[in-house]
């Protein structure tokens, strides 16, 4: 039997759709900007940070790049309360996205550090810099700009991964599909709607991300 769309039933439900669209919105530009914050201190760490450190953070981003996303999340929400830390569910949805990318923009972060060539830390040195300036002020921006793309991309990986934060109930974008299928039955409707929604956000978040790069590095477009 074919089957009929209809997509009428969706319009009393917009507004759930707009809120859950905001609320995912809400959640990769808090989760973004601290977990690449995050990912730029541990990748200094790694690189330049004292040696005791090193193991501590390297531990770090194997067990969060070995384990999934979504058992981090229940960890953070129904594990923490057990030893006295409540959060409600964005505050857990926010801490789960900001540790998760905080370990892989690490090891993205890491690479760009890397392949800086070693006269800008001889030169950072040569000018009595300490080597946190000399990571602040020669390598870092340079590091970033070799790297930028495979970071917004793992940015818009976190966006779609917010997905999971429906599980405890952040009422972000897949939250409101699943509300929507619920009361209409219309489910091919409302995920085809949701799948849109979450295109038309990577490419926002992809244009963001190379406006950004267009304005920390000039000399050159570094997203595409």
């Amino acid at each position: 039997m074919a089957y009929s769309f209809d997509f009428s039933s969706l319009a009393d439900y917009v507004p759930v759709l707009v809120k859950g669209v905001a609320i995912t919105a809400e959640l990769i530009a808090v989760g973004g900007a601290l977990g690449v914050t995050l990912g730029i201190a541990c990748a200094w760490a790694k690189t330049q940070g004292p040696r005791w450190l090193r193991p501590l953070v390297e531990a770090y981003v194997e067990l969060i790049r070995n384990t999934p996303f979504l058992i981090q999340l229940f960890f953070i929400f129904f594990g923490l309360p057990a030893i006295g830390v409540g959060l409600t569910e964005m505050q857990a949805a926010i801490l789960a996205m900001v540790i998760n990318l905080g370990a892989y923009a690490c090891e993205i972060i890491r690479a760009g550090i890397e392949a800086t060539p070693k006269g800008q830390f001889e030169a950072g040195a040569s000018l009595a810099m300490s080597r946190l300036q000399t990571f602040r002020h020669v390598v870092l921006v340079p590091a970033l700009q070799k790297i930028w793309p495979a970071l917004s991309s793992q940015i818009v990986i976190v966006m779609f991964g917010s997905a999971v934060c429906s599980q405890i109930s952040v009422e972000e974008l897949t939250f409101a599909a699943n509300f929507i299928q619920s009361r209409t039955f219309r489910a091919f409707e409302a995920y085809i709607v949701a799948t849109v929604l979450y295109l038309v956000l990577a490419v926002l978040v992809r244009q963001v991300m190379r406006g950004i790069g267009a304005l920390v590095f000039p000399r050159r477009s570094v997203a595409r």
